[in-house]
């Protein structure tokens, strides 16, 4: 009967060293499992990542260095008529609170531009009724204070929007208020971005997209200057600074 008992016991802790080791086994191939499932997850976000920098580095592509269009202290490689335009505080300002704006007026670069990113940096001050904007692909009409080409307007009603002046005088595309209403701020100062590749053109403000809009008409023309304007009309002053462009192919 006793030697029963030991056979019974000796089975008993065969098959407990059995079961442990096929858990130990089983907790192995988790284990492994886990490791495994954890480097597919991490090879995953890898290429997630390169393939965003990917994306990033093949929108800029043989882009140039950003460069400064507009040094705050002089109106080198610029032109317009200075009696409206002046420099203050390192801004380019239009336009004065002291008395109505007579006629729409630009300060245009010297030199022209065709593809590129556009960085600037914005304020509008005079009430609801003022205006003002800045122009790309644009030239000057000959003997005249009007110029012609795509405008990225401001101006409550029209912040986002591109505008094409005196060309065929509407909006061509047209920014949501309500998107407007969220990132505007209004009276102060506010970062606008133009992209300009090839027909397409993308406005952003404080680094919200507003438009996107591509040109059907061929003939129009996909070069020129930059330029700032106070747009005629009630007492109100529009203000530039950190002007910055980089050239893209």
């Amino acid at each position: 009967m006793h030697h029963f008992r030991q056979d019974r016991q000796l089975s008993f802790e065969k098959k407990q060293k059995g079961t442990a080791n096929k858990a130990k086994l089983f907790d192995y191939d988790t284990n492994n499992s886990t490791q495994d499932h954890l480097n597919d997850k991490i090879t995953i976000v890898k290429y997630l990542i390169y393939g965003i920098l990917f994306c990033v580095f093949s929108d800029l592509g043989g882009a140039e260095k950003e460069k400064t269009l507009f040094n705050g202290k002089t109106f080198q490689g610029w032109e317009g008529n200075q009696k409206i335009f002046r420099i203050e505080q390192g801004a380019i300002v239009g336009g004065t609170l002291k008395e109505k704006i007579a006629r729409n007026e630009f300060l245009c670069t010297k030199k022209t531009y065709k593809n590129f990113i556009l960085k600037l940096e914005v304020k509008l001050l005079g009430g609801p009724k003022a205006n003002a904007g800045i122009q790309i692909r644009t030239k000057r009409i000959p003997n005249h204070h009007e110029v012609i080409g795509y405008q990225a307007d401001m101006g409550k009603g029209w912040w986002g929007s591109l505008y094409d002046e005196s060309r065929r005088r509407t909006v061509l595309s047209k920014a949501d208020p309500a998107v407007i209403e969220k990132i505007l701020k209004p009276d102060q100062w506010n970062r606008y971005e133009i992209r300009c590749e090839g027909k397409r053109i993308r406005l952003f403000i404080n680094g919200t997209q507003t438009i996107d809009y591509t040109e059907p008409d061929p003939t129009i023309p996909v070069e020129g200057v930059i330029a700032v304007q106070i747009h005629g009309g009630p007492p109100s002053e529009a203000w530039y600074r950190n002007i910055r462009l980089t050239q893209l192919p």
